[in-house]
């Protein structure tokens, strides 16, 4: 299989990177995917990704054959030198610097370098991200003017030609929704609805319509308005 025709994608076991999945499986003869273990306070995020794994070949014969293997990265440095609501018991809020205590500073540039490093070493070209500068939080890293740095930066540093794909990065959420639809029909709703994990507290004991989560975080609360605004549109 030629490195074009590959890809690697940046699978956390969210809805964003799950669409993101589906979206590569669509366009790529070889898929792999590339998860981060960083000592979120949501790891449970990192548990849902073997079943979306395998509930995902079922939708598509083609994405069967195509769906590679899996890299689960330890990065636990990034926790020990984070000091975020995502890494620590603590409120989910606006900070002094303006952004929310969610964001964890440098994460998707880290992420970014060890997917380059996996791709390379695994002879693949296209590297896929959920990245979303419509519905992101005010995350600096989120930016489409930051991946295309990071890629400039990769393709530099590692003397390789790689191309970041971001598909989400102008779509909100309910586009999300509807690209999934249009993707996968109502087996990847259901996949995104029973499976995916978006919830910053981590929760999978309250089932709403829209998933699973506390239903009261920022990501729950995004995730719920674009499931509601895609509904009305169907």
């Amino acid at each position: 299989m030629s490195a074009s025709d590959s890809a690697l994608v940046l699978f956390s076991g969210g809805q964003d990177s799950t669409v993101c999945l589906a979206w590569a499986l669509e366009r790529f003869s070889r898929v792999e995917t590339i998860g981060f273990d960083y000592g979120q306070r949501h790891a449970v995020e990192l548990s849902v990704r073997p079943r979306i794994r395998e509930k995902l070949p079922a939708i598509s014969a083609s994405w069967r054959t195509r769906l590679g293997d899996d890299h689960l990265v330890r990065l636990d440095a990034l926790a020990a030198i984070s000091d975020t609501a995502l890494t620590r018991d603590v409120a989910i809020e606006i900070s002094g610097s303006g952004l929310p205590t969610t964001f964890v500073p440098g994460r998707n540039l880290v992420f970014m370098s060890f997917a380059g490093a996996v791709a390379y070493r695994r002879g693949i070209k296209n590297i896929v991200a959920g990245m979303c500068e419509t519905d992101f939080s005010g995350y600096p890293d989120c930016r489409d003017d930051t991946i295309k740095a990071m890629q400039l930066a990769l393709n530099l540093g590692m003397d390789r030609r790689f191309v970041i794909h971001t598909p989400l990065m102008w779509i909100d959420k309910a586009a999300t929704f509807r690209l999934a639809q249009q993707i996968g029909g109502s087996q990847l709703i259901d996949v995104l609805l029973d499976e995916t994990h978006t919830c910053y507290l981590g929760d999978r004991e309250h089932r709403y319509p829209w998933g699973f989560g506390c239903g009261e975080c920022p990501a729950c609360q995004l995730r719920a308005e674009g499931f509601r605004k895609w509904k009305e549109t169907l």
